[in-house]
């Protein structure tokens, strides 16, 4: 009993998380220490040894002709699922707040697809998104054409142009459930007291979600577009299962996996890697000082 008294009061509390503190010690900030390390060497190929390259990597990599490419196939995938999908949860969550019949099945509807993996979506929506024209057309292009809309039928994520964005429609239909429910919290979590004042001082129902409603949402906002852009930045499961390892789509994601797998370049595979992390911190960062100061605000 006295043993038991002396013990510090956070030593409990301290073996309690101190595995989980490991493993993300080892696992997540070893690992970018590994990663960082091959990523500033000159480890070309499974052999060479790991001697500093003073960052040549990071610059060599501009100079590659898929990496111009890849980057402007991220940008465009991230522009047009945020986008997409921040227009359609918030949608969706602003009709749920309108009041609706069966409402919890519709949540229900709306949520499944986020329990779908990317993988298994991929499958579906690679058939779906088929781009066979005409007599051989499946999937979106074959409803066209019996539709009387065959003229709409396109290549989908075959397009060298626009194929991009044609693969940010998967994604937009998985995470916008979402994001509904993130927007479908900040609705009502807005106090139905204010809303009342508001209709009491002449507002009609478009200004009170304008004046009172919409402005307490932008932190809902900030936190889903952190979510998804960071979603975005690294997607790779979902383009593998649709396209594959093509040109037209490549991503920096697909870019890591090439580079070491197939190219077995460890150092250029890291050095994309450092990137992806840096696109992500650059999201992430912002959004965790913001925080911060809100809450000792």
């Amino acid at each position: 009993m006295t043993r038991t008294r002396r013990m510090p009061q956070w030593l409990p509390g301290l073996l309690l998380v101190s595995p989980s503190i490991v493993a993300i010690g080892v696992f997540v900030y070893g690992l970018i220490f590994w990663n960082t390390r091959v990523a500033v060497s000159g480890r070309h190929d499974e052999i060479s040894p790991y001697r500093f390259d003073k960052g040549e990597n990071f610059v060599d990599l501009w100079s590659q002709p898929s990496w111009p490419g890849a980057v402007r196939h991220a940008l465009l995938f991230t522009a047009v699922f945020v986008g997409g999908a921040l227009l359609l949860g918030w949608f969706l969550a602003f009709l749920m707040d309108k009041g609706i019949r069966w409402e919890g099945g519709f949540r229900a509807i709306y949520l499944f697809p986020m329990a779908v993996s990317f993988i298994a979506s991929g499958v579906v929506w690679r058939w779906l998104m088929n781009p066979a024209p005409h007599e051989r057309a499946v999937g979106f292009n074959q409803l066209l054409d019996k539709l009387g809309l065959g003229f709409v039928a396109n290549d989908w994520w075959q397009n060298p142009r626009w194929g991009m964005a044609a693969m940010a429609i998967p994604a937009i239909w998985q995470m916008s459930g979402y994001v509904m429910a993130l927007y479908l919290a900040g609705f009502r979590g807005v106090p139905e007291d204010l809303r009342e004042a508001a209709r009491v001082d002449g507002c009609s129902e478009w200004q009170v979600y304008r004046h009172i409603v919409f402005p307490q949402l932008r932190p809902v906002t900030l936190s889903a577009l952190i979510i998804l852009g960071h979603i975005s930045l690294k997607v790779f499961d979902l383009i593998m299962a649709i396209a594959g390892k093509q040109i037209i789509t490549y991503v920096p994601a697909i870019a890591t996996y090439v580079e070491v797998f197939d190219r077995h370049d460890p150092a250029n595979g890291a050095t994309i890697a450092t990137y992806l992390l840096l696109a992500v911190a650059v999201l992430v960062i912002p959004y965790l000082v913001w925080s911060v100061r809100a809450d000792r605000r």
